[in-house]
C-alpha cells in the first residue's frame, strides 16, 4: 500500500521553478496526486502574482491547473484548532502548524516540505520529508 501524502507550497512552486532537478522532483509528487490545502492554493497564487510575468489571470490558472492534479481539502476550524495545539507543543510558526494539522487531519503519513524539519515526526503519525534532500 502506497502512504497517503501532503504538499507543501514550496512543493507546488518549485514545479514552476528554474532549477530544473527541483522542478522534476516537484512535478513527480504533483503527478502522483498529493493532498494539499486550501491554505498551499492560496499561498500560491500569492508567490505567483508577485513574480515578475506572471499577471492574476496567470496565477490563477496556475492554481487551478494544481487544484486539477492534487486532492484539496478546506482549511476549517478543526484544523485551525489542531494548528494551534501543534504551533504551542512544537514551537512551529503559525502556517507551518496549519499545514502540519492539514496534513494530520487528512490522514497523511508524509508531508513533503523544503521548509521544515527533514524526518520529524509529529504526533507519532506524520513524517517530514524534503524530497530534495532524497
Amino acid at each position: 500500500m502506497t502512504a497517503k501524502y501532503f504538499a507543501d507550497t514550496n512543493i507546488i512552486l518549485y514545479s514552476i521553478g528554474q532549477d530544473t532537478q527541483k522542478r522534476n522532483i516537484a512535478r513527480e509528487i504533483i503527478k502522483s496526486r498529493p493532498v494539499i490545502s486550501t491554505q498551499v492554493v492560496n499561498e500560491s497564487i500569492n508567490v505567483c502574482i508577485r513574480k515578475p510575468g506572471f499577471d492574476r489571470k496567470k496565477a490563477y490558472d496556475f492554481a487551478d491547473s494544481i487544484m486539477h492534479y492534487t486532492e484539496v481539502l478546506p482549511v476549517d476550524e478543526t484544523t485551525v484548532r489542531k494548528s494551534a495545539d501543534i504551533a504551542i507543543r512544537y514551537q512551529l510558526s503559525n502556517w507551518d502548524a496549519l499545514i502540519i494539522a492539514s496534513s494530520i487531519l487528512s490522514g497523511c503519513e508524509i508531508l513533503y516540505s523544503e521548509d521544515m524539519q527533514h524526518q520529524m515526526i509529529v504526533d507519532n503519525s506524520l513524517e517530514i520529508i524534503n524530497p530534495f534532500l532524497l
